[in-house]
C-alpha cells in the first residue's frame, strides 16, 4: 500500500507533481461507494466513473448508450465512498458535442461529486476542452482507441501504428494539452509511441494497454477482477483477483504492480 493512503486527498495540482516526482499515478473505475471504499483503502488515486459501465454494468455492446443521468447517479453513489482517491467521470456519446453541452453535462457531474471530467477526441474537442477549462472545470482528455468512435474505427482496434497515425496523436497530445487539459488518457497505443508522448507533455499520462512509460495507469474494475464482461479479453488486460487471493487484495496487488513497474509488462502491452 503506498504512504500516499494516510495522506491528504488527491488534487488536481498534485497529479502534476506527482509527474515531476516520478510517481506512478494508480487509477481504476468504480460504479458504486462500495468498491470506491475498498480502492480508497488500498491507496488508488483516481477513481474513474467511466462510460464503461455501460458494456460491464448495463451489459450494451458498447458505451454509446450511456446518458449524462447515468454517469451522474454512478458518480454520485462513487463519491459517497471515496475520501481521498481524485474521482473523474466521463462525458458520455455526444454530451460534448458543442462546449455548451459540454459545460451542462460537467456541471451536473461535478454537482453529483465528480472533480475532472473525462472527454474523448480532439479536432473540435479542442474547443470544448478549452471552454470548459476557461471556467475552472478541469479536464482529462482521451487519446488513442475513444470508444466513443468504435464505429468510425470499425472495431476496437489499437491506434497510431503507422506514422501518419503516429504524427497525428504526438500533435493531438500536444493539442489537448494546450487547450487545458490537465491530465491525458491514453488507449491501446503502441508502447513506444506512449512513452514519447509522456515524455513530451507536461501534463501526466495515464495509460490503459499503452504501456509501461505512461505516468500511470487505469484499468475497467471487471477486467482487474477478471469478470466476463461478455466481450473479447484485451491484452491489456490481467486479472489480479488470481494474485491479490481477495477484492482488496487484486486492488492493492494492482496499485502495487503499477507503482513497481512490474505492470504493464510486455504481455500487457503493444509493441507496434
Amino acid at each position: 500500500m503506498s504512504t500516499q493512503a494516510d495522506s491528504k486527498p488527491w488534487t488536481v495540482p498534485a497529479l502534476v507533481e506527482a509527474k515531476r516526482a516520478g510517481r506512478k499515478l494508480v487509477m481504476l473505475t468504480a460504479y458504486d461507494a462500495g468498491f470506491a471504499r475498498a480502492m480508497d483503502a488500498a491507496g488508488v488515486d483516481l477513481v474513474l466513473v467511466g462510460d464503461s459501465l455501460g458494456m460491464v454494468v448495463q451489459g450494451h455492446d458498447s458505451t454509446l448508450p450511456v446518458t449524462v443521468a447515468d454517469i451522474a447517479y454512478h458518480t454520485a453513489a462513487v463519491a459517497r465512498g471515496l475520501k481521498r482517491a481524485l474521482l473523474v467521470a466521463d462525458l458520455p456519446f455526444q454530451s460534448d458535442a458543442t462546449p455548451e453541452r459540454a459545460l451542462d453535462a460537467a456541471i451536473a457531474l461535478l454537482q453529483a461529486g465528480a472533480e475532472m471530467v473525462k472527454l474523448e477526441g480532439a479536432g473540435h474537442k479542442l474547443e470544448v476542452i478549452r471552454f470548459l477549462a476557461e471556467r475552472d472545470i478541469p479536464v482529462c482528455a482521451h487519446l488513442g482507441l475513444t470508444p466513443q468512435s468504435v464505429l468510425k474505427f470499425g472495431g476496437y482496434k489499437v491506434q497510431g501504428r503507422d506514422a501518419a497515425a503516429a504524427a497525428r496523436l504526438r500533435a493531438d497530445a500536444q493539442a489537448v494539452a494546450q487547450a487545458g487539459a490537465a491530465l491525458l488518457v491514453l488507449e491501446c497505443v503502441p508502447s513506444p509511441l506512449a512513452a514519447e508522448v509522456t515524455a513530451a507533455l507536461a501534463i501526466p499520462t495515464i495509460g490503459i494497454g499503452a504501456g509501461p512509460g505512461c505516468d500511470g495507469q487505469v484499468l475497467v474494475l471487471h477486467d482487474l477482477l477478471g469478470l466476463d464482461s461478455g466481450h473479447r479479453r484485451p491484452r491489456f488486460v490481467k486479472d489480479f483477483l488470481a494474485q491479490g487471493g481477495s477484492v482488496a487484495g487484486a486492488i492493492a496487488a494492482y496499485a502495487q504492480a503499477v507503482r513497481d513497474g512490474s505492470f504493464p509488462d510486455d504481455a500487457h502491452s503493444y509493441a507496434s
